[in-house]
């Protein structure tokens, strides 16, 4: 098939519209009306930079008849080229009579990514969790949000689904792609229930009430491939000899022995950090960020980005992006943006507080909220690999003071914060965040420097999303857990650089950010894993 780019049409054009477009783009590489076979849309996007002149712009498969006469004729031509091959396709198949199975630690999108490519594969993948399944989990999920209970082994942050589960449910990243996984991830969610518009939406989502679904589909899949499940089981320890991985001692007591181990544990098991420190797996400090959540009323962003296009259905709710590089050398950037979502409580420690975003599927809700955070490293947090979970575990507690000691969160007007004055009551935006939150002063709920970065930057994001400093917006604290603060370095083969046997994976490990790299993450390692038993390796 023939690939086109660039095809721009105005908001309200029609099916006949864009048809027209084609036979006509087709007659510039002489391609008659009659030899046109079919198309469809590979990508659909929206150019919002004029917004007195919103546009859908569009990328096109088309098939025609005699395509090698009109590949030559293309040659050379702006927006023209071959469809790319994206079929996905197995590396491996399971040998007969396979002595040792793999090991998948965690089942949040990379954990479930490997450990479903590996049982299609044949290789009846262990997958062990430590929380629950997904249902059960967003009972006790709810359990915080409601009644301000937290199950350390079961929250938004551990069980089926990963922390991904009470997310807006992204699938788009700015990784690269070269093998086209990200294909086979968006192609596995439909067909366990996902919407088909995620396979053609240039930023396609799927939100937290449709994933729970799909990933018991997925999880379904397993089983019948001869995978297994076992939930409620976190690795307690990992008996490493002479460099390679022998066996898990697991919290049920059980010992299981394994020879290849996918750590994909999400960003937050720090019990399992500790233990692989202790064990001298290899690791580094990496940066990460922090600061807080911001919200505003979902229709004046919508006003600000489309003018008087807001509320147009084919646009949907927006969303923004906005950088600002401050005068103290900090940058400051929105995280992880969920139009019409909410601010969730994330904490899977007792006497913390972390804040998150999430959406469902419409994207209804009544504000818009973002991480609105500051970028550090590891110079700021000195003390080797686990410093800076030290660093986060030290902000989390004082956000838990500041917000009473009871999971509600602190809270401050954007133009409270700004002018350096505590809230003492909130404003036109409601907070979303369940439990609640508590009005204060949040200028000691981080680092001085983080503190000073955002409040320069408030003002000045104003120019870029009008509205954005709006006073009554409000603030949450804290945004800690923006990605692992840590790294478990891997070598080329996708081992541990010194334990063989050992996959490090997904965002936990530092290879990732967010559902959709975190899947693609597994595919890669799962592959690696594969070829690995195919090949013999390791002994």
């Amino acid at each position: 098939m023939l690939r086109l780019s660039e095809v721009k049409l105005p908001l309200d054009h029609t099916e006949q519209d864009l048809d027209a477009v084609v036979r006509s783009r087709l007659a510039e590489i002489g391609v008659k009306a009659e030899d046109l076979v079919r198309y469809t849309v590979f990508r659909r996007a929206h150019d919002a930079r004029k917004r007195s002149d919103i546009k859908l712009t569009y990328i096109l498969d088309i098939e025609v008849r005699d395509e090698a006469a009109a590949r030559k004729r293309m040659a050379g031509k702006p927006n023209w080229g071959p469809t790319p091959d994206m079929a996905y396709r197995f590396v491996a198949q399971a040998p007969q009579g396979q002595a040792v199975r793999p090991v998948v630690i965690g089942m949040g999108p990379c954990g479930l990514l490997a450990g479903l490519l590996l049982a299609q594969m044949g290789f009846r993948p262990i997958i062990l969790e430590r929380g629950k399944e997904v249902r059960e989990r967003t009972k006790d999920t709810f359990g915080l949000w409601r009644k301000s209970v937290l199950n350390p082994e079961s929250n938004v942050q551990f069980g089926e689904g990963g922390a991904g589960t009470f997310s807006d449910g992204k699938l788009y990243s700015q990784i690269k792609d070269p093998k086209h996984y990200g294909r086979k991830v968006l192609d596995e969610f439909v067909k366990a229930g996902a919407p088909d518009d995620i396979l053609y939406k240039a930023r396609p989502h799927i939100g937290t009430f449709r994933l729970v679904s799909m990933v018991e589909k997925m999880r379904a899949e397993i089983f019948a491939l001869g995978g297994e499940v076992r939930f409620g089981t976190r690795v307690d320890d990992i008996d490493i000899d002479q460099g390679k991985v022998r066996g898990l001692k697991l919290s049920n007591g059980d010992y299981l022995p394994c020879e290849h181990v996918i750590l994909a544990v999400g960003h937050s098991a720090r019990d399992t950090f500790e233990m692989l420190h202790q064990r001298g797996v290899f690791m580094e400090a990496k940066p990460f960020s922090l600061g807080f959540r911001i919200e505003h009323p979902q229709g004046m962003i919508n006003r600000s980005r489309f003018g008087k296009f807001a509320g147009n259905k084919l646009l949907g709710a927006a969303d923004y992006k906005v950088v600002h590089h401050c005068n103290n050398g900090r940058t400051v950037y929105s995280f992880c943006m969920c139009p019409g979502g909410t601010v969730v409580a994330a904490a899977s420690e007792p006497g913390r507080v972390v804040t998150n975003g999430m959406s469902q599927y419409k994207r209804a809700e009544r504000n818009a909220n973002s991480g609105i955070v500051v970028g550090i490293t590891p110079e700021d947090y000195p003390g080797g690999p686990l410093a800076g979970i030290a660093f986060q575990r030290h902000w989390e507690e004082r956000a838990f003071e500041l917000g009473g000691r009871n999971y509600c969160a602190p809270g401050q007007l954007v133009g409270d914060f700004i002018a350096g004055r505590p809230s003492t009551s909130l404003g036109t935006v409601e907070p979303s965040y369940k439990p609640g939150v508590t009005p204060t002063d949040l200028s000691t709920s981080l680092p001085d420097y983080v503190i000073e970065a955002i409040r320069e930057a408030l003002p000045q994001l104003e120019r870029q999303v009008p509205g954005f400093a709006m006073d009554d917006a409000v603030l949450t604290g804290v945004e800690t857990r923006t990605s692992s603060p840590l790294r478990i370095r891997r070598k080329d083969d996708y081992q541990s650089i010194n334990v063989e046997g050992l996959y490090p994976a997904g965002e936990g490990a530092g290879y990732a950010g967010g559902i959709y790299s975190a899947a693609i993450d597994g595919i890669e390692v799962a592959e690696a894993v594969a070829l690995s038993i195919v090949n013999g390796k390791p002994a």
